[in-house]
């Protein structure tokens, strides 16, 4: 199944050891029941290092681009409760990026996910579009991979939320390439052949702006699923 709806938030942040525990108990029975009952949130997945680390992907599957927007949406992002804000400012190296979906192909959630940040060197948009096509088309049939998919960020005309200001601010990622899987060693043969940093750069990416991360599943649901 590819990505439920045309726009995305995808996110990527670190959790000290201490926190991890409360952290995932917190956003599994609080944090997505709250975000899935907001009109046009589809589903929510949350990855976290493959390798152990302090790192997690986060990504919510909208309806349209919108909702990034709503009233219902800021409704919450300004209003956090007294759980969230405690577990807001634990979100360390927060990037965030509000995104329209370009292609999706094949499984949005499955037991492992690569994720790679990447902007188009100058004048090379329409370039780096049409790499990333063929390696989508060339992904989603490899033993190991189930789906593949590009998303790019558009940033709201919204002023600054609360729980923005309790995070101390967000970084954004421009272009996101996502590639989930059941293989970990598939995702990582990408990662190192398709997603390394010379392969993008050939393909129009631009130099320096290239961040890759593997993932595995700890939870995902949908409005059903939390209702």
């Amino acid at each position: 199944m590819s990505l439920l709806g045309g726009a995305a938030l995808a996110m990527w942040w670190d959790v000290s050891g201490d926190m991890r525990s409360e952290f995932e108990d917190w956003h599994t029975h609080e944090h997505f029941p709250e975000r899935l009952g907001i009109p046009g949130f589809r589903r929510a997945s949350r990855w976290r290092a493959a390798d152990g680390g302090v790192g997690f992907f986060v990504m919510y599957e909208l309806a349209d681009y919108e909702v990034l927007s709503s009233s219902r949406y800021l409704e919450r992002l300004n209003a956090p409760t007294a759980w969230s804000a405690k577990m807001m400012p634990h979100h360390r190296h927060m990037v965030r990026s509000q995104c329209r979906v370009l292609e999706s192909r094949g499984v949005g959630v499955a037991k492992h996910a690569l994720t790679v940040h990447l902007s188009p060197a100058e004048g090379c948009d329409a370039r780096l579009r049409d790499a990333l096509h063929s390696t989508i088309e060339r992904l989603v049939t490899r033993p190991g991979i189930a789906g593949a998919h590009l998303l790019r960020h558009q940033r709201p005309a919204i002023a600054a939320t609360a729980e923005q200001k309790m995070r101390g601010g967000d970084r954004e990622a421009d272009w996101v390439f996502i590639v989930t899987g059941y293989d970990l060693a598939a995702l990582t043969s990408v990662a190192e052949t398709q997603a390394g940093a010379d392969a993008p750069v050939a393909a129009g990416a631009a130099h320096g702006a290239i961040d890759t991360g593997l993932y595995e599943l700890s939870c995902s649901a949908t409005p059903v699923d939390v209702a």
